[in-house]
């Protein structure tokens, strides 16, 4: 007698991811759930969720882990819509303490998180008013990184013959920030692109443009490496007021207006951690068929 053969259609079936879209001033993002055992989404996955027409669509993708060190509440991924890793990302931190807030898993007012660039401490306000301790801007050329023999406020380069004059730092991530007379005519597009793929910097860059309105208070526009310009950028905020209060040209208090927001950006003393607070917020929920 033959074995019973019992047929399962379970390997046609989808399988679903759930999500949450949020976004911190327009810095729009795809968050998952992945503590415990979840497996990370591979490239193509990262790309179809990111994807605006064919997907989610969002600036990045994150992902919350399990914590990394002893006291932190959790960790974090971040993904570019290329598929490719980011260090850090502000506006996306605060969305990730507001979901992890709404989850129950950090009830405390103040709590740690595990960023890809190390632990950042996290301030609620309220729900949808968060405070961040991102990190101490580094202005070494090898740890930004930077191509340049020696540091320096600013440094000078030749685009399509062009001088162009830009500061640079690291807030965990590259970033390099070129001040103009009027952001909205700034050639941002050109320039951004002619930085991006400039071995001066090996590793790639964000680049901001920034109008200073006063000693308080700048406009600002930033091009991130692997998904270009967004509405806004957390840590790109931090690297231009770093870079802008060592030039002398703002205060250590700093609002900065982007087109998709305002964030409060302090930075008290060289050697602190630059704190940033703005908004983050629910957009919808939902499932993704793999």
């Amino acid at each position: 007698m033959s074995a019973t053969h019992v047929r399962s259609d379970d390997h046609l079936r989808p399988s679903r991811l759930r999500f949450s879209k949020m976004h911190g001033a327009g810095n729009d993002f795809v968050i998952l759930d992945l503590r415990g055992d979840a497996a990370l989404p591979d490239t193509d996955t990262l790309r179809r969720l990111a994807d605006r027409h064919r997907g989610i669509g969002c600036d990045q993708v994150i992902a919350i882990t399990d914590p990394r060190t002893p006291g932190s509440v959790a960790a974090y991924r971040i993904w570019n819509t290329d598929g490719s890793s980011a260090q850090q990302c502000g506006n996306g931190a605060r969305c990730v303490a507001a979901w992890l807030r709404r989850d129950g898993a950090a009830s405390a007012r103040s709590f740690t998180l595990d960023s890809p660039a190390g632990a950042i401490e996290v301030t609620m306000h309220a729900d949808d008013d968060v405070e961040l301790a991102m990190t101490v801007p580094e202005f070494a050329p090898a740890r930004i990184p930077l191509a340049m023999p020696t540091e320096a406020a600013a440094y000078d380069m030749d685009i399509d013959g062009e001088r162009i004059r830009f500061g640079a730092a690291s807030m965990g991530n590259p970033h390099a920030l070129i001040e103009v007379p009027d952001i909205t005519s700034a050639s941002v597009t050109r320039i951004s692109a002619a930085l991006q793929a400039s071995s001066v910097f090996p590793e790639g860059v964000n680049v901001g443009f920034a109008q200073v309105l006063s000693s308080d208070r700048i406009a600002l526009r930033v091009v991130e490496r692997g998904v270009g310009e967004t509405l806004a950028c957390g840590s790109g905020a931090c690297a231009a007021v770093a870079i802008l209060i060592r030039q002398g040209r703002v205060g250590r208090d700093v609002a900065v207006a982007l087109p998709g927001g305002t964030l409060r950006i302090g930075w008290p003393r060289d050697d602190a951690p630059v704190r940033m607070r703005g908004p983050a917020a629910f957009v919808f929920e939902g499932e993704w068929f793999t």
